[in-house]
Protein backbone atom coordinates (compact mmCIF):
# COMPACT_ATOMS: atom_id res chain seq x y z
CA UNK A 1 0.00 0.00 0.00
CA UNK A 2 1.22 3.54 -0.77
CA UNK A 3 2.51 5.18 2.37
CA UNK A 4 0.78 8.48 1.57
CA UNK A 5 -2.77 7.01 1.59
CA UNK A 6 -3.86 5.86 5.03
CA UNK A 7 -6.98 3.74 5.49
CA UNK A 8 -9.19 3.38 8.55
CA UNK A 9 -11.44 0.33 8.80
CA UNK A 10 -14.15 1.20 11.31
CA UNK A 11 -16.74 -0.84 13.17
CA UNK A 12 -14.70 -4.00 13.71
CA UNK A 13 -16.35 -6.58 15.95
CA UNK A 14 -14.62 -9.93 15.39
CA UNK A 15 -11.05 -11.23 15.62
CA UNK A 16 -11.21 -12.22 11.95
CA UNK A 17 -12.12 -8.64 10.98
CA UNK A 18 -9.20 -7.20 12.94
CA UNK A 19 -6.88 -9.72 11.34
CA UNK A 20 -8.17 -8.87 7.86
CA UNK A 21 -7.68 -5.14 8.42
CA UNK A 22 -4.14 -5.63 9.69
CA UNK A 23 -3.19 -7.99 6.87
CA UNK A 24 -4.62 -5.62 4.26
CA UNK A 25 -2.44 -2.78 5.52
CA UNK A 26 -4.92 -0.54 7.33
CA UNK A 27 -3.30 2.29 9.28
CA UNK A 28 -6.23 2.67 11.68
CA UNK A 29 -8.91 0.39 13.09
CA UNK A 30 -12.07 1.72 14.69
CA UNK A 31 -14.17 0.24 17.48
CA UNK A 32 -17.69 1.58 17.96
CA UNK A 33 -19.11 2.29 21.41
CA UNK A 34 -22.67 3.39 20.64
CA UNK A 35 -25.53 1.16 21.74
CA UNK A 36 -27.79 1.89 18.75
CA UNK A 37 -25.16 0.80 16.23
CA UNK A 38 -25.02 -2.74 14.80
CA UNK A 39 -21.26 -2.38 15.25
CA UNK A 40 -21.43 -1.64 18.97
CA UNK A 41 -18.86 -3.42 21.14
CA UNK A 42 -18.57 -4.23 24.83
CA UNK A 43 -15.50 -2.94 26.61
CA UNK A 44 -14.02 -6.35 27.37
CA UNK A 45 -14.53 -7.51 23.78
CA UNK A 46 -12.86 -4.37 22.48
CA UNK A 47 -9.93 -4.77 24.85
CA UNK A 48 -9.26 -8.28 23.55
CA UNK A 49 -9.42 -7.13 19.94
CA UNK A 50 -7.17 -4.15 20.60
CA UNK A 51 -4.57 -6.32 22.31
CA UNK A 52 -4.52 -8.67 19.31
CA UNK A 53 -3.41 -5.94 16.91
CA UNK A 54 0.19 -5.65 15.76
CA UNK A 55 2.23 -2.61 16.74
CA UNK A 56 1.87 0.45 14.56
CA UNK A 57 -1.87 0.30 13.85
CA UNK A 58 -3.77 3.16 15.46
CA UNK A 59 -6.65 1.96 17.66
CA UNK A 60 -9.56 4.41 17.57
CA UNK A 61 -12.65 4.45 19.79
CA UNK A 62 -15.77 5.96 18.22
CA UNK A 63 -18.10 7.51 20.78
CA UNK A 64 -21.23 9.65 20.47
CA UNK A 65 -21.85 12.44 23.01
CA UNK A 66 -20.20 10.32 25.71
CA UNK A 67 -19.89 11.78 29.21
CA UNK A 68 -16.76 11.63 31.37
CA UNK A 69 -17.90 8.56 33.29
CA UNK A 70 -18.35 6.64 30.03
CA UNK A 71 -15.00 7.77 28.67
CA UNK A 72 -13.31 6.98 31.99
CA UNK A 73 -14.47 3.36 31.81
CA UNK A 74 -13.55 3.12 28.14
CA UNK A 75 -10.02 4.45 28.49
CA UNK A 76 -9.35 2.45 31.64
CA UNK A 77 -10.40 -0.84 29.99
CA UNK A 78 -9.38 -0.62 26.33
CA UNK A 79 -5.83 0.20 25.16
CA UNK A 80 -6.44 3.06 22.73
CA UNK A 81 -4.44 5.48 20.63
CA UNK A 82 -7.19 7.95 19.69
CA UNK A 83 -10.73 9.02 20.60
CA UNK A 84 -13.21 9.77 17.81
CA UNK A 85 -16.05 12.07 18.81
CA UNK A 86 -18.90 11.43 16.39
CA UNK A 87 -21.79 13.26 18.02
CA UNK A 88 -22.70 16.89 18.61
CA UNK A 89 -19.73 17.62 20.85
CA UNK A 90 -18.90 21.33 21.00
CA UNK A 91 -15.39 22.69 20.39
CA UNK A 92 -15.16 23.24 24.15
CA UNK A 93 -16.00 19.57 24.77
CA UNK A 94 -13.35 18.47 22.27
CA UNK A 95 -10.75 20.54 24.12
CA UNK A 96 -11.88 19.15 27.48
CA UNK A 97 -11.64 15.54 26.28
CA UNK A 98 -8.14 16.12 24.90
CA UNK A 99 -7.02 17.62 28.20
CA UNK A 100 -8.64 14.97 30.42
CA UNK A 101 -7.43 11.83 28.64
CA UNK A 102 -4.16 12.85 27.03
CA UNK A 103 -5.14 11.11 23.79
CA UNK A 104 -5.41 12.62 20.31
CA UNK A 105 -9.00 13.44 19.41
CA UNK A 106 -10.56 13.07 15.97
CA UNK A 107 -13.76 15.10 15.55
CA UNK A 108 -16.32 13.99 12.98
CA UNK A 109 -18.12 16.74 11.10
CA UNK A 110 -21.15 16.00 8.94
CA UNK A 111 -21.37 17.70 5.55
CA UNK A 112 -24.42 18.15 3.35
CA UNK A 113 -23.74 21.46 1.60
CA UNK A 114 -21.19 24.27 1.46
CA UNK A 115 -22.59 25.91 4.60
CA UNK A 116 -21.35 22.97 6.67
CA UNK A 117 -17.71 23.61 5.77
CA UNK A 118 -17.51 26.42 8.35
CA UNK A 119 -17.92 23.80 11.09
CA UNK A 120 -14.81 22.06 9.81
CA UNK A 121 -12.84 25.31 10.12
CA UNK A 122 -14.11 25.69 13.68
CA UNK A 123 -13.17 22.19 14.84
CA UNK A 124 -9.80 22.37 13.10
CA UNK A 125 -8.78 24.79 15.84
CA UNK A 126 -9.28 22.27 18.65
CA UNK A 127 -9.10 18.69 17.30
CA UNK A 128 -5.98 16.70 16.42
CA UNK A 129 -7.66 15.23 13.35
CA UNK A 130 -10.90 15.79 11.43
CA UNK A 131 -13.22 13.19 9.95
CA UNK A 132 -15.35 14.68 7.19
CA UNK A 133 -18.46 12.53 6.82
CA UNK A 134 -21.85 12.74 5.18
CA UNK A 135 -24.44 14.38 7.41
CA UNK A 136 -26.95 11.72 8.49
CA UNK A 137 -30.53 11.94 7.19
CA UNK A 138 -33.07 13.66 9.40
CA UNK A 139 -34.31 11.28 12.06
CA UNK A 140 -31.49 8.78 11.54
CA UNK A 141 -30.45 6.89 14.66
CA UNK A 142 -26.81 6.59 13.57
CA UNK A 143 -24.58 9.66 13.22
CA UNK A 144 -22.36 7.74 10.78
CA UNK A 145 -22.01 4.35 9.12
CA UNK A 146 -25.12 4.95 7.03
CA UNK A 147 -23.43 4.23 3.71
CA UNK A 148 -24.18 7.73 2.40
CA UNK A 149 -21.80 9.99 0.52
CA UNK A 150 -21.90 13.78 0.27
CA UNK A 151 -20.98 15.86 -2.79
CA UNK A 152 -17.22 15.48 -2.94
CA UNK A 153 -17.04 18.49 -5.27
CA UNK A 154 -17.46 20.59 -2.13
CA UNK A 155 -13.87 19.69 -1.19
CA UNK A 156 -12.35 19.82 -4.66
CA UNK A 157 -9.62 22.42 -5.12
CA UNK A 158 -10.04 24.09 -1.74
CA UNK A 159 -7.30 25.08 0.69
CA UNK A 160 -7.32 22.42 3.36
CA UNK A 161 -7.12 22.64 7.11
CA UNK A 162 -4.01 22.78 9.28
CA UNK A 163 -4.89 19.38 10.70
CA UNK A 164 -4.76 15.86 9.24
CA UNK A 165 -8.20 14.99 7.91
CA UNK A 166 -9.99 11.88 6.76
CA UNK A 167 -12.74 11.43 4.16
CA UNK A 168 -15.70 9.22 5.12
CA UNK A 169 -19.24 8.52 4.02
CA UNK A 170 -20.40 6.07 1.38
CA UNK A 171 -16.92 4.93 0.35
CA UNK A 172 -16.57 1.50 -1.28
CA UNK A 173 -13.84 -0.41 -3.12
CA UNK A 174 -15.47 0.81 -6.35
CA UNK A 175 -15.47 4.56 -5.64
CA UNK A 176 -12.64 5.24 -3.18
CA UNK A 177 -10.01 5.91 -5.84
CA UNK A 178 -12.26 8.47 -7.53
CA UNK A 179 -13.04 10.09 -4.17
CA UNK A 180 -9.33 10.45 -3.42
CA UNK A 181 -8.62 11.96 -6.84
CA UNK A 182 -11.46 14.47 -6.54
CA UNK A 183 -10.95 15.61 -2.95
CA UNK A 184 -7.20 15.23 -2.48
CA UNK A 185 -7.80 13.15 0.66
CA UNK A 186 -4.72 11.42 2.04
CA UNK A 187 -6.76 9.43 4.56
CA UNK A 188 -10.04 7.54 4.07
CA UNK A 189 -12.45 5.82 6.43
CA UNK A 190 -14.81 2.95 5.61
CA UNK A 191 -17.33 0.91 7.60
CA UNK A 192 -20.49 -0.21 5.80
CA UNK A 193 -18.68 -0.19 2.45
CA UNK A 194 -16.72 -3.32 3.41
CA UNK A 195 -19.62 -5.27 4.96
CA UNK A 196 -21.68 -8.19 3.71
CA UNK A 197 -24.43 -7.25 6.21
CA UNK A 198 -24.75 -4.49 8.84
CA UNK A 199 -21.92 -5.01 11.32
CA UNK A 200 -20.46 -7.99 9.43
CA UNK A 201 -17.14 -7.18 7.77
CA UNK A 202 -15.97 -9.01 4.64
CA UNK A 203 -12.24 -9.77 4.44
CA UNK A 204 -12.21 -9.67 0.63
CA UNK A 205 -13.90 -6.27 0.57
CA UNK A 206 -11.45 -4.93 3.15
CA UNK A 207 -8.53 -6.06 1.00
CA UNK A 208 -10.12 -4.67 -2.15
CA UNK A 209 -10.77 -1.32 -0.49
CA UNK A 210 -7.22 -0.88 0.77
CA UNK A 211 -5.80 -1.88 -2.61
CA UNK A 212 -8.12 0.50 -4.45
CA UNK A 213 -7.17 3.37 -2.14
CA UNK A 214 -3.50 2.69 -2.77
CA UNK A 215 -4.04 2.85 -6.53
Amino acid sequence: MRSDIRVKICGLRRAADVRAAAEAGAAYVGFVFFAKSPRNLGLDEAAQLALSLPEGICKVALTVNADDATLDRLTETVPLDMLQLHGKESPERVSAVRARYGLPVMKAVGVEDAADLAQIDLYAQVADQLLIDAKPPRGAELPGGNGLAFDWQLLAGRKYWQRPWMLAGGLTPENVAAAIRLTGARQVDVSSGVESAPGVKDADLIRDFVEAAAR
